[in-house]
């Protein structure tokens, strides 16, 4: 039987390359580094993981994973990055039949943070893990939770300027504590606490400013 690490190596492959799925072509060193890195960090938290503890997992070398990644800083900067990339393909494809309703998108966002939550992992938000882990500023990873942050915020802000919101910009910034307390209510009081009602408190909180 595959180990997880391996499973998420073939589905991160899958995605760079279907064709590649479709074949016995064996992943690089690189990829099931990269795949092993992001469960490992995501399960047992960034600082407790060594590249040791990586380069086992992923059936490789600590001298491969230091040519395909500097250090165990760029690599986590890196699997940061990937984790962004989905969040925000995710983010397109849930407002996207939403576009010319941004109440209605905004809606649709916290019903699926709310589906989200009942169905991943118990460990909740893997930038929000990170940026409690990562407090060196120096961090390459810190850069990208702070990007992460910013886009976040700048796209509900877009939306609430959308909905003809007074202050929009405290209403996005609402919105933007509601969904990430969301994620990590999810950790200790799981999917049915306060997750459960993330689209019914957004709702409440977008009539009150637009009413």
């Amino acid at each position: 039987m595959s180990s997880p690490s391996v499973s998420a190596a073939k589905e991160f492959a899958a995605k760079a390359s279907p064709e590649a799925a479709c074949s016995s072509v064996k992943l690089s060193a690189r990829d099931r580094i990269f795949a092993a890195a992001r469960e490992l960090f995501y399960r047992q938290g960034i600082r407790a993981v060594g590249v040791e503890s990586i380069a086992q997992e992923a059936g490789a070398t600590k001298m491969s994973l230091y040519r395909a990644f500097p250090s165990k800083d760029e690599l986590v900067a890196e699997c940061l990055k990937q984790s962004e990339r989905d969040f925000f393909v995710w983010w397109d494809e849930t407002v996207a039949p939403h576009a010319k309703n941004p109440e209605a998108a905004v809606l649709a966002l916290f019903k699926g943070m709310s589906a989200k939550a009942g169905t991943c992992e118990k460990r909740g938000c893997v930038i929000g893990n990170a940026s409690v882990e990562i407090t060196d500023e120096d961090h390459p990873g810190r850069a990208v939770v702070e990007a992460y942050s910013r886009e976040k915020r700048r796209r509900l802000r877009e939306l609430c300027v959308a909905m003809n919101a007074r202050n929009p910009e405290e209403l996005a910034d609402g919105l933007m504590l509601l969904m990430d307390g969301g994620y990590f209510s999810r950790l200790s009081l799981g999917p049915k606490g306060p997750t459960a009602s993330l689209s019914k408190a957004a709702q409440a909180l977008m009539r009150a400013y637009t009413a």
